[in-house]
């Protein structure tokens, strides 16, 4: 074989090498999938609703027959996301969107399944909707409980961000400490004040 054929085939295998190791020994992400069975739903409950959570904020459910759509901001409003699925029961089967307001590229979105418990603690108490969520193909993995709100209507639409949110201010959009967002004084303006009063 000549020198240069197999110099050809060593570079080859050079190259193959690590994609094949990385491909076999690299972390793989696990599909977890959820093992509940759908009860009955609580006397009283209704899916309809807004449901509150620390971390995920408040939740919006509007139910029509077996068809739920949902949509939800985090507390920390960085996110708001959307859910559609079908209830049986007590049980909701859900698959969500999730976007990072400001945010473009690959990280900006997220998505993946879940799955909500009808509950009712005690006769009297808050309803609740205990769960999880997954990323991509898992319904499972990420623990979700939310309280419903008694005097709140679903509005699933108050989540999303206006056409100004999440935007980045301009360089003279400076917070001058009364509130405005932009300074009234100029650096200009403000040297010749100076040079007018020491006169």
């Amino acid at each position: 074989m000549p020198r240069s054929g197999i110099v050809r085939i060593g570079l080859m295998l050079a190259l193959a090498a690590p994609l094949a190791f990385s491909t076999a020994c690299g972390p793989k992400s696990e599909v977890k999938h959820s093992n509940v069975k759908a009860g009955s739903m609580p006397a009283g409950g209704d899916w309809a609703g807004v449901y509150y959570s620390q971390l995920y904020g408040y939740l919006h459910i509007i139910a029509g027959g077996a068809a739920v759509n949902g949509a939800w901001r985090t507390t920390a409003g960085d996110s708001y996301g959307e859910l559609h699925g079908e209830v049986d029961g007590d049980l909701l089967r859900y698959n969500w969107v999730e976007r990072r307001i400001g945010a473009v590229g690959a990280d900006a979105n997220r998505k993946g399944n879940g799955y909500f418990r009808y509950a009712i603690p005690k006769e009297g108490e808050a309803h609740e909707i205990i769960g999880e969520w997954g990323l991509g193909e898992s319904d499972a993995g990420n623990a979700w409980k939310a309280v419903k709100q008694k005097n709140m209507q679903p509005n699933p639409a108050s989540v999303k961000p206006d056409e100004i949110e999440g935007r980045v201010q301009g360089v003279d959009a400076w917070d001058d400490g009364s509130g405005s967002g932009k300074s009234d004084d100029s650096d200009s303006d403000k040297k010749k004040k100076s040079d007018d009063t020491d006169m």
